[in-house]
């Protein structure tokens, strides 16, 4: 039999998530997409799983779509891969569970999309990010709508159009990655994260990722009004109620 294309850990309170077809640079293909949202939903209703981290094996993260699956299909399935692309991006930005993506590799296309959508993400400083599309004559029009979310209009137009790849330091600078180390070191940085992170109340994880995903997105009077009725939310929660306690006795 051979491997499962997605590797699912659990390691105390994060979920290691692994894309393992690195035969075909782990491609986002129909099936990798489909096992991707399938577990992303189950780690979202697991209370035990506070951050995901997102990894690949082999030496590329991701090559983006199976071109392949692309030429053999029809109208109709293109336009149903892109729904299912979407509907995978969009699980990982609107989760209760931050995403960090580790990234050993180069991630291009769709696959610097999939670095992109994730809440945090740490690289290799050998890694490249690339939206190479237009280099083939095919625009990578869906995975702009992330990066641009991510490094802004004008460098994610720089990406789109040249299709040139970016070095992970220049990546870090332009805010794709938070942060890019040596190869050796980069799983210290995930976990250093990762633990951060699970050490948190998820409660306060879960709305606090939920509204500033929101509140990005609106002007600035009314992404205040959605974040303080979030505060007044927040403050209602057991959590905040032990932790400003705590706080005060101490």
């Amino acid at each position: 039999m051979s491997d499962p294309i997605l590797l699912r850990r659990i390691d105390g309170a994060v979920a290691r998530l692994t894309l393992n077809d690195p035969g075909r640079a782990n491609v986002l293909s129909g099936a990798m997409m489909a096992q991707l949202s399938h577990t992303l939903a189950d780690l979202a209703a697991d209370p035990a799983v506070r951050v995901i981290v997102l990894g690949a094996s082999g030496r590329i993260f991701c090559a983006g779509h199976d071109l392949a699956e692309l030429r053999d299909a029809d109208a109709a399935a293109h336009a149903a891969l892109f729904v299912q692309c979407a509907d995978l991006m969009q699980a990982i930005v609107n989760g209760p569970k931050p995403v960090i993506a580790r990234v050993q590799g180069a991630a291009v296309a769709a696959g610097c999309q999939l670095v992109a959508s994730c809440d945090l993400a740490y690289s290799a400083d050998t890694a490249r990010f690339a939206v190479s599309g237009v280099n083939l004559g095919l625009f990578c029009s869906t995975p702009g709508v992330a990066l641009g979310r991510a490094v802004g209009r004008k460098a994610a137009l720089e990406m789109l159009l040249t299709g040139r790849f970016v070095p992970a330091p220049e990546a870090a600078n332009l805010g794709l990655i938070n942060a890019c180390v040596p190869a050796a070191d980069l799983d210290a940085a995930v976990d250093k994260a990762a633990l951060a992170i699970a050490a948190k109340a998820p409660a306060a994880i879960a709305l606090g990722k939920r509204v500033f995903g929101r509140q990005m997105e609106l002007p600035l009077a009314e992404a205040y009004g959605v974040a303080s009725a979030a505060m007044v939310e927040n403050l209602g929660l057991a959590c905040a109620k032990a932790g400003i306690e705590a706080f005060l006795k101490g």
